[in-house]
């Protein structure tokens, strides 16, 4: 029962001690909304995080990055130019802030907001939130290369011809989206309005994304990359909070077998830190791909990321981590 200090007068606080009711302020941090609460619960429980009946090996193995890499990985932001450019981010914007507005969420713009973390009110992040907001994120973020690389699937069955290899990198993209989610609930429980959200989102999304690659790829493509930038820029929020201890209930956790049997790098030992800045890294990778392809011509062009021309010594896009291009390769700068 949670009643305001200020309001409860004081014949009714010392019958409600008396009865054994703790009396506390109001905070928007522990209001619990029953049905309606979108937290997403921590799971305490080592055998609930590495359930091995399942795991497989990797379809789509994962480069090894040091921890130095990871860590230096910053969000990017590429200019729109065009006016596909412009409609794509401003439609990415619409859609980041009502995300944000449904989670809780708030991008904090100075030094100050970052320290203070909106601290007693709806924006304050506490792990339950961030869980909530990460696997919402990733339930999301792995519709679009799953969707492009069907709908090339099937442009090739029709023609009868090579996609020029674009279907391996987004199959690959949506392989690493899906990790991402399976690692997530594995830490964490949604709430069933959570999960609300997630079926409803992916309806929407994934009809609508079908539908709009049919008419123009390369509006899609710098839709994700935009949509990767954001991804970018949450995961550097989280990553943020838990070098300052701001989440302590993440110090603890053990990274997911799932997690550990993807990512080379990562055992027993790594910690929750170490995870998230992978998946910061992925995200940025996916960032410089989409863009990348964006810039490209979306039937002729061959997919600069998984085919190769030896003997070539001008610098060319590979799964690295310290490309120059960050926020995607231009098309005169490729050997197409």
């Amino acid at each position: 029962m949670l009643l305001a200090r200020s309001r409860v007068p004081a014949v009714i606080k010392s019958s409600l001690v008396r009865n054994g009711f703790a009396l506390r302020a109001l905070s928007t941090s522990h209001v619990s909304f029953g049905a309606l609460d979108i937290k997403t619960k921590v799971l305490e429980h080592e055998d609930d995080k590495n359930d091995t009946r399942f795991i497989t090996h990797p379809l789509f193995p994962h480069e090894r990055w040091s921890d130095e890499d990871c860590a230096a990985v910053e969000f990017v932001h590429r200019p729109p130019v065009t006016k596909l450019d412009k409609l794509a981010y401003q439609i990415m914007y619409f859609c980041r802030r009502t995300f944000d507005t449904v989670t809780g969420y708030k991008k904090p713009k100075t030094l100050e907001e970052k320290e203070h973390r909106f601290v007693g009110t709806r924006w304050e992040m506490t792990e339950n939130k961030w869980l909530t907001r990460v696997i919402f994120l990733e339930s999301v973020a792995g519709v679009p290369g799953m969707v492009a690389a069907f709908l090339r699937h099937l442009h090739l069955l029709r023609l009868l011809k090579r996609d020029k290899a674009w279907i391996e990198t987004l199959l690959d993209e949506a392989y690493n989206e899906r990790i991402h989610l399976l690692t997530f609930i594995k830490l964490g429980q949604p709430s069933w309005f959570t999960k609300t959200f997630i079926y409803l989102g992916q309806g929407v999304f994934c009809n609508m994304f079908f539908f709009l690659y049919l008419l123009s790829p390369r509006y899609c493509h710098r839709f994700v990359g935009y949509l990767e930038e954001e991804a970018v820029s949450t995961y550097t929020h989280l990553i943020h909070d838990l070098e300052n201890h701001k989440l302590p209930a993440f110090d603890n956790v053990k990274v997911p077998m799932v997690a550990q049997q993807y990512y080379p790098e990562l055992n027993e030992k790594s910690t929750f830190l170490d995870l998230i800045q992978r998946i910061r890294a992925d995200e940025s990778k996916h960032r410089e791909v989409n863009h990348t392809l964006a810039n490209l011509d979306q039937k002729n062009d061959r997919n600069p990321y998984a085919m190769k021309i030896e003997g070539v010594d001008q610098p060319q896009p590979e799964y690295g981590l310290k490309s120059k291009h960050k926020a995607g390769w231009e098309k005169k700068d490729l050997i197409l």
